[in-house]
């Protein structure tokens, strides 16, 4: 049984069908991968499974139940963690507050406990600290640990978000172009991370991106879209092969 079912998949604003008619499966342990041109509904789509957006019509499936009707603060503690296209992070926090905000969900405390920081709490502050830099030590982010995200270059920043998701501990994470706005030796590095976080982690991977370098060397599967609307589905050398995409954006020399 896949880790993630999107069926029939849909959402209008007004006359405009910003996703309509968008089906496919995410097995566990896979790396699956979402382009299309600008505008095609990609971030949509990872907006509709966070459930931040109602579906117009669909169904989304995860680990065997339906998530449909579920508000968006209920989906990360279900395993599903996400990035954003445009970072979100505190500006005025360090990067080791940022990544143990990651591990809001995990806490089982509550409020006159942490006042009175009995055992409970330390014991619990130290697996979230101990796990938080896991993370860190993954990321190689041990030089920012103290630094406050807003003195931060714009690919670390996108590094500590990537961090944040992975905090979390969870069974699937959407990546929203986590290549974007990077160089080429940063992108290496980010696909790196991805097959570390399906081999060593064992997590399931759903990416949005753009670049076609990124998507060919780490995806099990690619799903094409244009104007929200599926139009292929493969491999990324079938899915770059396939006529309709083609004629979508690939003959542009717009890989994405």
């Amino acid at each position: 049984m896949s880790l993630l079912a999107v069926e029939d998949l849909a959402i209008h604003f007004g006359g405009v069908k910003a996703v309509d008619g968008v089906s496919f499966e995410v097995e566990a342990g896979e790396v699956f991968a979402i382009i299309g041109p600008n505008g095609a509904g990609k971030s949509t789509i990872f907006n509709l499974i966070s459930r931040l957006y109602e579906p117009t019509r669909g169904r989304i499936h995860f680990d065997g139940a339906d998530i449909t009707a579920l508000k968006a603060h209920q989906i990360a503690p279900l395993g599903i963690a996400r990035t954003f296209q445009n970072i979100e992070l505190f500006d005025h926090s360090t990067v080791l507050d940022n990544l143990l905000m990651g591990r809001h969900i995990h806490r089982r405390t509550n409020f006159v406990q942490d006042i009175l920081f009995l055992p409970k709490v330390r014991r619990e502050e130290r697996e979230h600290r101990r796990r938080v830099e896991e993370v860190i030590a993954f990321l190689e982010l041990e030089h920012y640990r103290g630094k406050h995200i807003a003195g931060l270059p714009y690919g670390v920043r996108k590094v500590v978000e990537i961090g944040r998701a992975l905090a979390l501990g969870p069974k699937l994470i959407l990546l929203d172009e986590p290549a974007s706005g990077l160089s080429v030796e940063e992108s290496q590095d980010v696909a790196f991370w991805i097959e570390d976080m399906r081999r060593d982690m064992g997590l399931t991977v759903l990416m949005v991106e753009h670049d076609m370098g990124l998507v060919t060397q780490v995806s099990d599967r690619v799903l094409a879209v244009a104007n929200g609307r599926p139009l292929a589905l493969g491999t990324a050398a079938e899915v770059q092969a396939d006529p309709e995409v083609q004629a979508a954006y690939l003959g542009t020399g717009d890989a994405a």
